[in-house]
């Protein structure tokens, strides 16, 4: 079992979700983040002065899958979330996590059963 932490853009969430649904992937938590990589930021101006933006929005997704749903995922969030065929410096970032336990709450199953 794993989990997948993707960090995308706003605008590309509803092409991540159709694109893992595509290849069932119907679970996933959804998060409001705000950071910055190589982007660094952006300035804006905000009542004719320049004011630098050090945090960008963006979206987090958490993917909780069972491990021969890895590959499929992480191919599904690179298709939705890509700007164009290269893709763009703030596409985003993806993080495979080993996971030890899941457990369903309400009937107490554990494990690859409980995803």
């Amino acid at each position: 079992m794993k989990l997948i932490i993707a960090i995308i853009q706003p605008s590309k969430l509803e092409q991540v979700k159709a694109a893992l649904t595509e290849v069932e992937v119907f679970r996933l938590t959804v998060l409001d983040v705000q950071g910055f990589g190589r982007q660094k930021g952006q300035t804006e101006i905000y009542r004719g002065r320049e004011i630098a933006v050090n945090l960008l929005r963006k979206v987090q997704l958490q993917i909780a899958v069972n491990d021969e749903f890895v590959e499929p995922t992480v191919n599904a969030i690179i298709k939705g979330g890509r700007t164009g065929d290269a893709g763009e410096i703030g596409d985003g970032k993806i993080f495979i996590l080993p996971m030890d336990d899941c457990i369903r709450i309400r009937t107490g199953e554990r494990g690859s059963e409980a995803i």
